[in-house]
């Protein structure tokens, strides 16, 4: 897995014909003059292959998911994973699959229509309207754009082996593009919660990758309005340091026994990655947290 986590560099990659200095943080009106979706993306730029995802989470109390669509050069993959928390008297369950061959679509990711169709589960959600961040960063010699939202209305409907839920709850929708660097590693943090004092919160939290000091995809959301707080620091997949935190991490995390786990060689492309539900407590940048639910993500890739 990784070790020290190299932060990415806060200067506009050369060569790339942009009009904004990157890293940028802004609206969708204001973007820098690159290919970023929905525009076409060649698939090589500098020798790098291009890279898109979409990953979808819902963090509920009863079940969380987790659904994904990736693409890296021609090569595309999916995957899902449901835990049922209560299943098996409280003991909890966990289904996932990840896709790597051509067929039928086990993950469809249209807009804020979200399923997932397969024999043991099925799920049909609908993900609303959330005010998005979104940022271009640069990676090495390429750069990578990403549009997060956190805190996302969710409702639908999930059954796994026989088991039935109908969710409404908040999760996260995460779209990345690019050309990231060829060595690529990162921690991220998303989920969703409470304050104490009653405010409807959501976090995307990351070292490694978009995680300059400024314009970066950190991302804390209170009651809807999305802020960036300063740079993080993980301790591993149990906590996160927030920018001037000493001693004992603000956000602690609770691993719930459920993860995605992979270790993929497939020629020049390897990855070791690690995905984990499971509940936080704590202060999100010095907010007290009442309750939380979401997920912590370790990944070192080669692509």
């Amino acid at each position: 897995m990784a070790g020290t986590i190299p932060s990415a560099s806060p200067v506009a990659p050369p060569g790339d014909s942009s009009d904004r200095p990157l890293p940028w943080r802004g609206s969708a009106e204001d973007r820098p003059d690159l290919p970023i979706p929905p525009a076409r993306q060649p698939l090589l730029h500098k020798g790098l292959m291009r890279k898109r995802w979409r990953y979808v989470g819902f963090y509920g109390e009863e079940v969380m998911l987790c659904a994904g669509v990736v693409r890296i050069g021609p090569f595309s993959h999916t995957f899902w994973s449901v835990w049922d928390r209560t299943a098996d008297d409280g003991a909890g369950r966990v289904h996932e699959h990840t896709r790597l061959r051509p067929g039928g679509p086990e993950v469809v990711l249209d807009g804020s229509r979200i399923e997932i169709r397969t024999d043991r589960v099925r799920a049909s959600l609908h993900f609303g309207e959330c005010e998005p961040i979104e940022v271009v960063s640069p990676s090495g010699r390429g750069w990578g754009w990403t549009r997060k939202r956190a805190g996302v209305p969710v409702t639908g409907e999930i059954e796994a082996d026989g088991r039935r839920f109908e969710v409404s709850g908040f999760g996260v929708d995460d779209q990345s593009a690019g050309y990231h660097a060829r060595h690529t590693a990162w921690f991220w943090s998303a989920g969703v919660g409470t304050s104490t004092d009653g405010r409807a919160l959501g976090w995307n939290l990351v070292e490694g990758i978009n995680d300059s000091e400024v314009n970066s995809e950190r991302a804390i959301w209170v009651d809807g309005v999305p802020h960036e707080p300063g740079p993080v620091r993980f301790k591993g997949l149990k906590a996160v340091f927030f920018d001037g935190e000493t001693g004992e991490p603000g956000l602690n995390f609770e691993f719930g026994g459920a993860e995605r786990r992979r270790h993929d060689r497939f020629g020049l492309i390897r990855s070791e990655y690690v995905h984990r539900f499971g509940t936080f407590s704590g202060r999100l940048d010095g907010i007290d947290l009442d309750s939380a639910t979401g997920v912590m993500e370790e990944h070192e890739v080669v692509w």
